[in-house]
């Protein structure tokens, strides 16, 4: 029965969501060649916003836990596991007081409006999984970046999405070049929980009427910490929230 109400309600969706992509894309434009940084990082703050309450057409409920664990001023890396790509319009606007941008894979830095423009020019990064040496360049660019601005870089280090909310296995290298590059930062482990749920059924028809968790652990060091250490610390935090 919930599958059968979720068709016309997914429709509904689907309809908002386009528009609300294009009706951006010029506005993230004008607000970055005119106005700057700042601006555009509203605008996309603005844009996520609608995004995440197009989700309550569906039923979609979210909760974050210990917020406050988010050092500011300070250069941060926030290691999650990924369920869907609704994982990243809630940590955009969630998570948008420490400027969070994304390791991405570079095929989603063209023909999606508004999406594909914040990536290419939000301070994001598009890695092509297929060339290491581009990926690994890419993701120091990244580091450096979020060194010299103090902002956050958001990395899933499963790679891939796990579709049924089971953690896959997480990789070092990202996560490393990272941390070599960002001395200064902090490790910010977060779970997300039952987004994974929203694509239960496919991309179509939605799943309607789940809770959103997202909980954010207890930072580490990276100065304070070696890698294995913290690499194994963040793990266990991610994953050990996962119900």
């Amino acid at each position: 029965m919930q599958k059968l109400i979720s068709y016309p309600l997914s429709v509904i969706y689907y309809l908002l969501f386009g528009i609300l992509l294009v009706i951006f894309y010029p506005i993230q434009w004008i607000c970055l060649n005119l106005f700057g940084y700042e601006a555009h990082k509203k605008s996309v703050d603005a844009l996520n916003c609608f995004l995440v309450a197009n989700t309550y057409l569906l039923g979609t409920r979210y909760k974050v836990e210990h917020i406050e664990n988010l050092p500011e001023g300070v250069p941060l890396i926030i290691v999650a596991n990924h369920q869907s790509l609704y994982d990243i319009s809630s940590i955009i606007w969630f998570i948008r007081k420490v400027h969070p941008k994304f390791i991405s894979k570079i095929e989603l830095g063209k023909g999606i409006p508004s999406i594909s423009y914040n990536l290419a020019h939000g301070g994001s990064v598009l890695i092509d999984r297929k060339d290491p040496k581009q990926s690994l360049s890419e993701i120091r660019k990244m580091a450096e970046y979020i060194e010299l601005n103090k902002r956050t870089a958001v990395i899933f280090p499963e790679g891939t999405r796990s579709r049924d909310g089971k953690p896959k296995r997480f990789a070092e290298n990202g996560l490393k070049i990272l941390c070599k590059y960002v001395p200064s930062a902090w490790v910010v482990p977060v779970t997300i929980n039952n987004s994974w749920k929203m694509t239960r059924w496919g991309n179509f028809p939605m799943g309607l009427g789940n809770r959103l968790l997202l909980t954010i652990h207890k930072p580490i060091a990276v100065k304070d910490t070696p890698f294995a250490t913290l690499f194994e610390e963040a793990q266990q935090a991610v994953v050990g929230g996962i119900v």
